[in-house]
């Protein structure tokens, strides 16, 4: 018989509650999961009473001030607080998105804070991101070419070449899309989710690069490509507002045109 529960050992237990000082007028509660594969037990879900007025504007301040003056112990990963790196994708209150510009104010007024879903947990709120990397390296991610370069120019674009890349190759690799993915929870071994393919389809569009026949062969697989049945989660969660839903179908579309 089948049991559809988590095993006794990955089940999240309460955690610890850190109270608000006394006399705190506006409180901001924070549910926060917390694991440590070292100590042997279960994840936990703590949770941090704060003052709201002592906060910055975003889920990353909380973080910064909870690990500052709270718990040192507290782990995630945080690097430009502006959007643009990546690394503090995590899924607050359900939805996977930047710390760093995700507003409180925004939020309802508990806030719960998981790592990114379906990816092994190093500890806290930093997942494993091994993997991810790895499919991302699979597609080549760089300029292929056969033909030298010309002595005296560049690989010259015009302004509507540049305009067809310009939006795939704004991906900053922070991983919410592909962590939304149901294809890519159950079939992460093989699938090579949202943002790969994403990457894809950026080389395979480049009016510069010389290798799509070869990139297109490369993805013509079951799994590889095909494991996207179009649920548009990744689209949804995008923090730089992309669309690897599209760049998948327009992949798919490609293959389509090359056997008819």
């Amino acid at each position: 018989m089948a049991e559809f529960r988590l095993p006794a050992n990955s089940r999240i237990v309460k955690g610890v509650t850190h109270a608000a000082p006394p006399g705190t007028r506006a409180v901001r509660t924070v549910r926060i999961y917390r694991f440590n594969p070292d100590s042997g037990a279960n994840p936990r879900l703590d949770t941090f009473e704060l003052d709201a007025r002592s906060c910055g504007p975003m889920v990353l301040d909380t973080l910064i001030l909870i690990k500052a003056n709270v718990d040192s112990s507290l782990t995630f990963r945080r690097s430009c607080r502006e959007g643009i790196c990546g690394s503090c994708a995590m899924n607050i209150n359900g939805v996977n998105r930047l710390a760093c510009t995700t507003a409180t104010r925004d939020l309802a007024p508990e806030i719960r804070i998981y790592p990114l879903p379906a990816l092994p947990v190093v500890k806290d709120l930093v997942a494993d991101l091994s993997n991810f990397y790895a499919q991302y390296a699979s597609v080549k991610p760089w300029l292929q070419t056969r033909t030298p370069v010309p002595a005296d120019r560049e690989r010259l674009q015009s302004k509507e070449e540049q305009e067809r890349i310009d939006r795939p190759a704004a991906c900053i690799l922070c991983a919410c899309c592909s962590t939304a993915c149901p294809s890519y929870w159950w079939n992460s071994e093989r699938f090579l989710g949202p943002a790969a393919l994403l990457a894809a389809y950026r080389w395979i569009i480049d009016s510069r690069d010389e290798a799509g026949g070869e990139r297109l062969d490369e993805l013509e697989d079951p799994f590889r490509l095909y494991r996207c049945h179009t649920i548009g989660n990744c689209t949804d969660v995008c923090p730089k507002d992309l669309n690897p839903a599209r760049a998948i179908a327009e992949i798919k579309k490609m293959l389509l045109e090359r056997h008819s």
